[in-house]
């Protein structure tokens, strides 16, 4: 049975099944914030268990190709180090999940608070898009448009 699932998963099937996933639940995000949907995939356990999953899968089919671990801690050494580290597709890949999971625990805080805020859709959204495709720059954008709605500028929650 195991050699049937890492047939079947490999790092194609994996990365497209990751990038197709994450489609509808950021669509909820932006058009549904409200939803039991919503509330059920993104402020649950869902979600993190789903990505945590894949993260282990992966790391387990790095531990298969009996490479040394500590050898990745090179990538503070430099972006040279890093650049060749991303050269393996299944480091390249862990990274990727990595990236998706924390820009959707960013879309799901921005999107609950812009709830609590009452802010309007389209504001949240064109947050929600910018962090969907640059993380932290759409995450800048909610803050100052969330200094309007909140009416004082805060530097924690």
């Amino acid at each position: 049975m195991l050699t049937q699932i890492y047939t079947y998963f490999t790092i194609e099937t994996i990365y497209l099944w990751l990038n197709f996933g994450v489609i509808p639940i950021w669509l909820v995000l932006i058009f549904f914030p409200n939803s039991k949907l919503n509330k059920i995939f993104l402020t649950s356990i869902f979600l993190p268990l789903i990505f945590g999953l894949i993260y282990v899968y992966i790391f387990y089919q790095l531990m298969l190709l009996n490479e040394d671990i500590l050898d990745y801690l090179s990538i503070y050494s430099g972006l040279d180090e890093l650049a060749d580290l991303f050269t393996n597709e299944l480091f390249l890949l862990i990274f990727w999940v990595h990236f998706l999971a924390i820009n959707l625990f960013l879309g799901s805080w921005v999107s609950r608070d812009a709830l609590k805020y009452n802010m309007p859709k389209i504001f949240s959204a064109i947050s929600l898009i910018l962090i969907y495709f640059t993380g932290p720059i759409g995450l800048i954008v909610y803050w100052i448009l969330r200094i309007f709605f909140a009416k004082k500028i805060s530097l924690y929650d």
